[in-house]
Protein backbone atom coordinates (compact mmCIF):
# COMPACT_ATOMS: atom_id res chain seq x y z
CA UNK A 1 0.00 0.00 0.00
CA UNK A 2 1.18 3.41 -1.01
CA UNK A 3 1.16 6.24 2.11
CA UNK A 4 1.66 9.46 2.39
CA UNK A 5 2.69 12.35 5.09
CA UNK A 6 0.73 14.62 6.09
CA UNK A 7 2.72 17.69 7.57
CA UNK A 8 -0.35 18.78 9.23
CA UNK A 9 -3.23 16.91 11.97
CA UNK A 10 -6.50 16.35 9.10
CA UNK A 11 -10.35 17.23 10.47
CA UNK A 12 -12.03 13.51 10.36
CA UNK A 13 -13.71 14.16 7.28
CA UNK A 14 -10.07 15.01 5.43
CA UNK A 15 -8.57 11.90 6.81
CA UNK A 16 -11.73 9.92 5.41
CA UNK A 17 -11.43 11.22 2.56
CA UNK A 18 -8.13 10.09 2.42
CA UNK A 19 -8.39 6.69 3.86
CA UNK A 20 -11.63 5.60 1.63
CA UNK A 21 -9.13 5.88 -1.43
CA UNK A 22 -6.92 3.06 -0.24
CA UNK A 23 -3.88 4.97 0.86
CA UNK A 24 -2.11 4.69 3.98
CA UNK A 25 -1.72 7.89 6.11
CA UNK A 26 0.91 9.19 8.34
CA UNK A 27 0.10 12.67 9.99
CA UNK A 28 1.36 15.09 12.25
CA UNK A 29 2.10 18.93 13.09
CA UNK A 30 4.88 20.21 11.31
CA UNK A 31 4.19 23.98 12.97
CA UNK A 32 2.87 24.60 16.43
CA UNK A 33 1.05 28.12 16.83
CA UNK A 34 1.80 30.47 19.87
CA UNK A 35 -0.53 33.17 20.21
CA UNK A 36 1.48 36.07 21.55
CA UNK A 37 0.09 38.74 24.22
CA UNK A 38 -0.14 41.79 22.51
CA UNK A 39 -2.49 44.12 22.68
CA UNK A 40 -4.45 44.60 19.01
CA UNK A 41 -6.17 48.08 18.57
CA UNK A 42 -9.76 48.48 17.49
CA UNK A 43 -10.01 51.35 16.39
CA UNK A 44 -8.70 51.00 12.92
CA UNK A 45 -11.54 50.57 10.29
CA UNK A 46 -9.42 48.72 7.64
CA UNK A 47 -7.59 44.79 9.05
CA UNK A 48 -5.70 43.61 7.18
CA UNK A 49 -5.02 39.39 7.61
CA UNK A 50 -2.72 37.03 5.72
CA UNK A 51 -3.92 33.99 7.68
CA UNK A 52 -6.45 32.10 9.82
CA UNK A 53 -4.06 32.52 13.00
CA UNK A 54 -4.19 36.19 12.29
CA UNK A 55 -8.01 36.56 12.39
CA UNK A 56 -8.15 33.74 15.48
CA UNK A 57 -5.64 36.42 17.63
CA UNK A 58 -7.94 39.41 16.55
CA UNK A 59 -10.99 37.28 17.84
CA UNK A 60 -9.47 36.73 21.32
CA UNK A 61 -9.22 40.70 21.59
CA UNK A 62 -12.84 41.22 19.89
CA UNK A 63 -15.20 38.95 21.52
CA UNK A 64 -16.67 41.90 23.56
CA UNK A 65 -17.23 44.23 20.86
CA UNK A 66 -19.41 44.69 17.69
CA UNK A 67 -17.44 43.41 15.04
CA UNK A 68 -19.84 44.32 11.71
CA UNK A 69 -18.43 47.65 11.67
CA UNK A 70 -14.90 46.28 10.76
CA UNK A 71 -13.73 46.00 6.90
CA UNK A 72 -11.44 43.00 6.57
CA UNK A 73 -9.22 42.33 3.61
CA UNK A 74 -7.48 38.85 3.72
CA UNK A 75 -5.52 36.02 1.83
CA UNK A 76 -6.76 32.63 1.69
CA UNK A 77 -10.74 31.04 1.51
CA UNK A 78 -10.09 29.70 5.11
CA UNK A 79 -9.35 33.20 6.40
CA UNK A 80 -12.28 34.56 4.70
CA UNK A 81 -14.73 32.24 6.36
CA UNK A 82 -13.68 32.39 9.56
CA UNK A 83 -13.87 36.28 9.21
CA UNK A 84 -17.22 35.82 8.11
CA UNK A 85 -18.84 33.69 10.32
CA UNK A 86 -17.60 36.09 13.28
CA UNK A 87 -19.06 39.00 11.35
CA UNK A 88 -16.50 40.66 9.78
CA UNK A 89 -17.27 42.25 6.39
CA UNK A 90 -14.45 40.90 3.57
CA UNK A 91 -13.58 43.41 1.18
CA UNK A 92 -11.54 41.50 -0.73
CA UNK A 93 -10.01 38.15 -0.62
CA UNK A 94 -7.17 36.64 -2.55
CA UNK A 95 -5.07 34.18 -3.28
CA UNK A 96 -2.22 35.63 -2.16
CA UNK A 97 -0.44 38.43 -0.60
CA UNK A 98 0.81 40.69 -3.70
CA UNK A 99 -2.87 40.43 -5.51
CA UNK A 100 -4.40 42.10 -1.85
CA UNK A 101 -1.29 44.61 -1.87
CA UNK A 102 -2.29 45.76 -5.37
CA UNK A 103 -6.03 45.62 -4.60
CA UNK A 104 -5.53 47.67 -1.63
CA UNK A 105 -3.14 50.09 -3.75
CA UNK A 106 -5.91 50.77 -6.64
CA UNK A 107 -8.75 51.34 -4.56
CA UNK A 108 -8.01 52.17 -0.95
CA UNK A 109 -4.87 55.02 -1.47
CA UNK A 110 -6.00 56.44 1.35
CA UNK A 111 -7.46 54.94 3.87
CA UNK A 112 -5.18 53.30 7.18
CA UNK A 113 -4.96 49.73 7.76
CA UNK A 114 -3.66 47.56 10.78
CA UNK A 115 -1.94 44.73 9.26
CA UNK A 116 -1.91 41.29 11.71
CA UNK A 117 1.04 38.54 11.05
CA UNK A 118 2.79 35.81 12.67
CA UNK A 119 6.72 36.10 12.89
CA UNK A 120 7.96 34.61 9.61
CA UNK A 121 5.16 36.62 7.43
CA UNK A 122 6.19 37.23 3.90
CA UNK A 123 7.52 40.66 2.54
CA UNK A 124 5.64 41.24 -0.81
CA UNK A 125 2.57 43.03 1.17
CA UNK A 126 4.53 45.31 3.49
CA UNK A 127 6.74 45.90 0.40
CA UNK A 128 3.95 47.10 -2.02
CA UNK A 129 2.03 48.81 0.70
CA UNK A 130 5.36 50.59 1.47
CA UNK A 131 6.31 51.30 -2.00
CA UNK A 132 3.17 53.06 -2.71
CA UNK A 133 2.61 54.74 0.66
CA UNK A 134 -0.45 53.01 1.84
CA UNK A 135 -0.51 54.29 5.62
CA UNK A 136 -0.65 51.15 7.82
CA UNK A 137 0.90 49.78 11.24
CA UNK A 138 2.02 46.12 11.13
CA UNK A 139 1.13 43.82 14.35
CA UNK A 140 3.16 40.36 15.22
CA UNK A 141 0.24 38.62 17.08
CA UNK A 142 1.56 34.66 17.06
CA UNK A 143 4.43 32.70 16.28
CA UNK A 144 5.12 29.68 14.07
CA UNK A 145 7.70 27.21 15.64
CA UNK A 146 9.03 24.37 13.69
CA UNK A 147 8.56 20.46 15.13
CA UNK A 148 11.24 19.02 14.65
CA UNK A 149 10.58 15.33 13.80
CA UNK A 150 12.41 12.46 12.28
CA UNK A 151 10.91 9.65 10.48
CA UNK A 152 12.67 6.30 9.76
CA UNK A 153 11.05 5.48 6.80
CA UNK A 154 10.57 6.73 2.88
CA UNK A 155 7.18 8.02 2.05
CA UNK A 156 5.56 7.37 -1.41
CA UNK A 157 4.04 11.23 -0.82
CA UNK A 158 4.63 14.25 0.98
CA UNK A 159 1.50 16.73 1.86
CA UNK A 160 2.87 20.33 2.30
CA UNK A 161 0.81 23.52 3.51
CA UNK A 162 3.65 25.98 3.74
CA UNK A 163 6.56 27.15 3.03
CA UNK A 164 7.42 26.69 6.83
CA UNK A 165 6.46 23.32 6.86
CA UNK A 166 9.00 22.39 4.49
CA UNK A 167 11.80 23.79 6.54
CA UNK A 168 10.55 21.98 9.58
CA UNK A 169 10.17 18.83 7.66
CA UNK A 170 13.77 18.79 6.48
CA UNK A 171 15.61 19.58 9.39
CA UNK A 172 16.00 16.24 9.80
CA UNK A 173 14.35 14.04 7.16
CA UNK A 174 15.45 14.53 3.70
CA UNK A 175 13.48 14.17 0.43
CA UNK A 176 14.23 11.96 -2.12
CA UNK A 177 12.17 10.19 -5.23
CA UNK A 178 8.98 10.94 -3.00
CA UNK A 179 6.09 13.30 -5.00
CA UNK A 180 5.36 16.22 -2.74
CA UNK A 181 2.09 17.61 -2.86
CA UNK A 182 1.82 21.45 -2.29
CA UNK A 183 -1.23 23.75 -1.08
CA UNK A 184 0.15 26.74 -3.58
CA UNK A 185 2.55 28.45 -5.32
CA UNK A 186 4.55 30.00 -2.57
CA UNK A 187 4.98 26.66 -1.14
CA UNK A 188 5.96 24.66 -3.90
CA UNK A 189 8.64 27.94 -4.62
CA UNK A 190 10.36 26.52 -1.15
CA UNK A 191 9.81 22.32 -2.47
CA UNK A 192 11.54 23.35 -5.31
CA UNK A 193 14.94 23.77 -2.89
CA UNK A 194 14.86 20.14 -2.79
CA UNK A 195 13.31 18.38 -6.06
CA UNK A 196 11.33 18.97 -9.36
CA UNK A 197 8.39 16.11 -8.27
CA UNK A 198 6.19 18.23 -7.46
CA UNK A 199 1.88 18.54 -8.52
CA UNK A 200 0.43 21.83 -6.85
CA UNK A 201 -3.21 21.98 -5.62
CA UNK A 202 -5.99 23.80 -7.98
CA UNK A 203 -7.58 25.54 -5.28
CA UNK A 204 -5.64 26.12 -2.22
CA UNK A 205 -7.46 24.10 -0.08
CA UNK A 206 -6.48 21.03 1.71
CA UNK A 207 -8.99 19.19 0.76
CA UNK A 208 -7.77 19.92 -2.81
CA UNK A 209 -4.02 19.00 -1.72
CA UNK A 210 -5.67 15.40 -0.94
CA UNK A 211 -7.52 15.19 -3.91
CA UNK A 212 -4.62 15.53 -5.76
CA UNK A 213 -2.32 13.19 -3.73
CA UNK A 214 -5.44 10.16 -4.47
CA UNK A 215 -5.46 11.02 -8.17
CA UNK A 216 -1.84 10.80 -8.67
CA UNK A 217 -1.50 7.45 -6.42
CA UNK A 218 -5.11 6.09 -8.49
CA UNK A 219 -3.39 6.91 -11.99
CA UNK A 220 -0.32 5.29 -10.86
CA UNK A 221 -0.97 2.49 -8.84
Amino acid sequence: MKTVLSTKILSPSQKELFLNSGLGLVEYNALQIEFLDVTIALHYQNYIFTSKNAVKAFLRHSKKIDTSDYKAFCVGEKTKVILEENGLKVIKNTENASDLGDFIVKNHQNEEFLFLCGNIRRAELPEVLSKNNIRYTEIETYKTHLVHRKFNRLFDGLLFFSPSGIKSYTKENSISEQMLFCIGNTTATEAKKHTDQIIIANKPTVENVLVQAIKYFKKHD
